[in-house]
């Protein structure tokens, strides 16, 4: 019996999960930033699809995560047994890294989401995902936040990483350079993965947080990291990629990745471009 199976009275009528999440992200817009995060009264069937998804993601993350992101992960301490309040989470990487978690009703424009992570500040959603498909979430829920994006957010070297896109994002005018700036975002925030002896493992937000995809990744067209190799490659945040960068390690991506995010501009992202015609 797998996953799907197992909860299957848990949540069918996704009408019903559609006014629970609305009435959940509806919080979000009243929240002012600095002010303690209301806490959610989360269902017996909302806990129970965390306890699920969370269990199997940690079976899979032994063999397929980063050792970064292991560590990181430890350091931030959720458990499995349910979902955890926003606010404790955000005390608990506040003490660690100084990163705070801002309420969010569903997905952040990217200029608002990344500048903020400049501020220390993450934008996280509070609802989790359709108990009918508990393996798959078509937007950020709470299970991709903390166990993805939080766990990098309590290590500081990654930390760092969130706050020089943040700062890049920050620097820049133009559409098309912030466009590119989230491209590599996506590419290493999201979906990164870092050279091991028995293949590439990922640390990536959205690869960590997905049973699917971390049984995936490795069939993907897997590329030396490089930033000028990215400006000639689609993605599609509604599919698994087909093209993924691996660093040789977490000083090879902070040179790479964050050398980047320092340093760049809008004449410099356009010489990437203009050179990939």
């Amino acid at each position: 019996m797998d996953g799907r199976e197992q909860l299957t009275s848990i949540s069918t009528d996704t009408s019903a999960y559609q006014r629970r999440r609305d009435e959940i992200a509806a919080r979000a817009a009243t929240y002012t930033r600095g002010e303690a995060i209301p806490a959610v009264a989360y269902t017996d069937a909302e806990h129970a699809v965390w306890r699920l998804v969370a269990a199997r993601l940690r079976e899979r993350h032994s063999a397929l995560a980063a050792p970064e992101f292991l560590d990181a992960a430890e350091q931030l301490g959720v458990g499995n047994e349910g979902i955890p309040q926003l606010q404790d989470v955000a005390d608990r990487l506040d003490g660690l890294t100084g990163f705070r978690l801002q309420p969010a009703g569903g997905v952040v424009p990217f200029h608002r989401f990344c500048g903020s992570l400049a501020d220390d500040y993450f934008h996280s959603t509070q609802y989790i995902r359709d108990g009918a498909t508990p393996f798959y979430s078509v937007e950020p829920d709470v299970l991709h936040e903390v166990i993805g994006h939080g766990s990098a957010l309590a290590d500081t070297r990654f930390a760092d990483l969130y706050r020089l896109a943040g700062q890049a994002v920050r620097r820049v005018e133009t559409d098309t350079a912030i466009q590119f700036i989230a491209k590599v975002f996506w590419f290493t925030i999201e979906c990164g993965l870092i050279d091991a002896a028995d293949g590439p493992r990922a640390y990536g937000a959205s690869i960590v947080s997905s049973y699917g995809e971390l049984d995936q990744f490795r069939s993907a067209e897997i590329r030396p990291l490089d930033i000028a190799d990215m400006a000639g490659v689609d993605y599609d945040i509604t599919q698994y990629q087909h093209t993924l960068y691996s660093a040789r390690s977490m000083a090879h991506l902070e040179d790479v990745a964050g050398g980047f995010w320092e340093s760049c501009d809008e004449a410099s992202i356009e010489r990437l471009l203009a050179a990939e015609i």
